[in-house]
């Protein structure tokens, strides 16, 4: 679940992946529709954050990944004190700085630094796999 937020505007969305890209520097990488409203968000902020949801956050990745309208986006989901990009109960958390964007069809590949990465205390992660959510 990725998140960026600019000026109180925030948007999130359920990515299929976030790639492991280079060891030094740390990078990471994440492909987005051009489409998608967290796109040009996610362009401005330059920082953005991921939630690796935990096993039992399958409604709160599929919150995300149909398109719920800005004004009901944020409607009962619970995030961080600390970071409102992140989302709470997660089985893990990363931030980081784009660095470099790439037009790959119609999506951009962004390549980002790690700012920071933060293990949660879920027993559980949740991964998408023969189309549906399934703790691992």
């Amino acid at each position: 679940m990725v998140v960026a937020e600019v000026d109180g505007r925030r948007s999130g969305l359920t990515v299929s992946s976030l790639l492991s890209i280079s060891l030094e520097p740390r990078l990471v990488g994440i492909s987005i529709a051009r489409e998608a409203s967290l796109h040009e968000l996610l362009r401005e902020a330059g920082e953005w954050a991921a939630s690796f949801l935990s096993g039992d956050q399958a409604p709160v990745a599929q919150h995300f990944a149909r398109g719920v309208p800005p004004i009901a986006l944020w409607s009962g989901i619970a995030v961080r004190d600390d970071d409102a990009r992140l989302l709470e109960g997660a089985a893990g958390w990363l931030t980081a700085r784009t660095v470099e964007e790439v037009r790959t069809g119609d999506h951009t590949f962004f390549v980002a630094e790690l700012l920071s990465v933060e293990e949660g205390r879920a027993p559980t992660s949740l991964v998408y796999v023969h189309r549906g959510y399934h703790p691992l």
